[in-house]
Formats: structure tokens, sequence, C-alpha cells
């Protein structure tokens, strides 16, 4: 994972003495080995204290919180070997939202990570409107040492009304490697939809997502805007309707519900990309009762593979559709079979 450089225009602004405001902040020494002579500040630190994010180092840096030799230094300074590093840690302390024992689908677990298949309905992180109830209050009481990993572990997130599969880690070191894994795209997250219209075959959708400046609560395809790549496969065709997987190589908010609407094929369901609700020509009573009363889009995170942020083993967990999306299926399924006959 590369360290972001600083902005251009932004200057550096040294302080002149290191950061000691916090007295709760614990203090690490560290002495440059020779194999790292030459190197970067920030990538060294990186090397050296592998357990949190070069981002995470290089701000600290920039903080004030770490010298080298008594003296603050810029993240882009080279170290001379046998050089010492002070570094003045944050507290870990990272999450301060409640526990609470809510219902919590764990499909594994170990001592570095969780596995978890979300129900649709269930929003990942506390916010406005949501100040609790949600994912990360689960996990607090799941597992309470969450409170020290950023974001209570969670790595990746999808939409509240988006069902399937999450990794959580348990440590910070896992936390490092899990982010630093997803950066690489090393992590593979397969998704199944339901989308309006008929697919004749899979592709790809390239475009760069960005927020809407007119509704800031809505993401949309824009000229530079960050990178976001979306593939798509049929897996089943239906009269007016196309069962999909979908592979993403970016993590962007609301990317498969976005690039689905820019290729004219939103999800079924969605109540911000998609469609006004319409019926195939004699559809079935069945078909029509089941779109009537899908009110969220149909979108469920089915398969994750990740190496093991420990053992470095690619591991793999699958979770079926819930029983909403399935029946949905069903009944796309059975209006193509009898409109066959009729």
């Amino acid at each position: 994972m590369q360290a972001p450089s600083i902005p251009a225009g932004l200057a550096y602004a040294p302080r002149t003495q290191p950061m000691t405001d916090n007295p709760s902040a614990e203090e690490q020494t560290l002495t440059v080995p020779a194999d790292l002579a030459g190197q970067r500040l920030d990538r060294a630190l990186a090397v050296l204290m592998p357990e949190y994010s070069r981002s995470r180092l290089q701000q600290w840096i920039e903080q004030g919180r770490v010298t080298v030799e008594g003296q603050l230094c810029k993240p882009r300074e080279p170290v001379v070997a046998g050089q010492q590093i002070r570094v003045s840690l944050e507290p870990q302390q990272i999450v301060e939202t409640k526990a609470q024992k809510l219902p919590l689908v764990v499909i594994y677990e170990d001592e570095a990570l969780l596995v978890i298949n979300k129900p649709p309905g269930l929003v990942v992180h506390p916010g406005a409107g949501n100040p609790d109830g949600t994912l990360l209050n689960a996990l607090l009481h799941h597992a309470p040492e969450l409170a020290q990993v950023p974001r209570a572990g969670i790595v990746h997130r999808i939409d509240k009304d988006t069902s399937g599969l999450l990794v959580v880690a348990r440590t910070l070191t896992s936390h490092t490697a899990l982010v630093n894994a997803l950066a690489s795209r090393d992590i593979t997250r397969e998704y199944e939809a339901v989308v309006w219209g008929v697919l004749t075959a899979g592709g790809k959708v390239d475009q760069p997502i960005g927020r809407d400046e007119r509704d800031r609560k809505r993401m949309r395809v824009k000229s530079a805007a960050r990178e976001a790549v979306t593939h798509y496969r049929v897996i089943e065709r239906y009269r007016a309707h196309t069962h999909i997987q979908l592979l993403l190589e970016t993590g962007r908010t609301h990317q498969i519900r976005v690039h689905m609407q820019y290729i004219r094929h939103p999800l079924v369901g969605d109540p911000v990309y998609g469609r006004r609700l319409g019926m195939p020509a004699g559809a079935t009573a069945e078909l029509r009762e089941t779109l009537q009363n899908f009110r969220r889009q149909a979108l469920h995170a089915r398969r994750l593979v990740l190496p093991h942020p420990v053992s470095g083993e690619p591991m793999e967990w699958q979770a079926p559709a819930p029983p909403d999306m399935q029946a949905l299926i069903a009944a796309l399924r059975n209006d193509n079979e009898q409109t066959k006959h009729d």
C-alpha cells in the first residue's frame, strides 16, 4: 500500500516542539536497522511498526508525534542506520459507541477476524438517524476488544438494505493487514443482484464515481472522480429482468447500484437509483405481488475470499441470498415458465 503524498499546494508546517499534550499517549523508541538506511521516514516506520497503516504513521509524523534523534522530520526525509526514532502513540480507545446485545450471524471467527452475514435492514455504522442498533453496536457486545480497533474492526461496509458477507478484524495488526489487502485488490467480493431489463451478456463497467453535487446523499458517474470498476455476468434471464453475478475491483459508495443504473439496468427495488415500478405484460399474480412488496435493492454479498491476516492462507466463505431475494427469483422463474405455456 503506497503512502499518500502531501497534496500539491499544501505546505508542511513543522512544529518547534513534539506533540506532548496527551499524557495518556504511550511512547515507543525504535532504532533504524542497516537495511532501512536511506528509506523515507514513513516507509521505514511502516516496516518497523507493521501493526499500523502507513497513512496513520504519516499522519503522526505530520502531527509531530514522531522525532528522529529528538528532531521533527518530514515524512519523506531519509533515515540513517542507528538513528533513534521516538513515536508518541495515540491512545487506543478508538470506539466509544455503546455495546448492544443484538442478533448477529457469525459464520466464522478466530483470534484474528470475524466474518458476518448481515441481514437486510441492518445499518453498519451509527450515524444521523441511526445512533444505535447497528452492526457496530452488536460487534462491541460480541467482542468487546473491538473497541480498541478503528471502526470496531469493520474493514469494508455494505449498505443498510444490502445483505451478505462482511469481514471484521479483531486486532490492530489484522485490521492493517486486511485494509492493505483490500487496497491491493487481494480481497474478492462477489455479489448477486436482480436488475431490470434483459442483459444479453456479461461485461465490465469502468466509470469513475463521485458525490452528486445536487443531492449529497447520492453518488453518480462523473469525470475527475475516483476510479470504480465493476464486472458482471448473467446467471439467469427472465422476461423483463436478469439475475446477475458481480465482482468488485474497487469499493466506492453505492458502486454496484450506480454502475447498474448507468448502463440502464438498475437494481430491482432500489429506492435511490431504481426506476418506477413496472410490470411485464401478462405477469403472474405471484410476480406482481412480489415486485410490489420488494422494498429494498435486490443485492446480496454472497462470496468473500481473502488472505488470512496472520497466516496469509487463502480463505473463502459463501452465504445464500436471504428469503425475500430467493422468493423474488422464484417468482421471476415461475413467471417465465408459466408464460411459455400460455
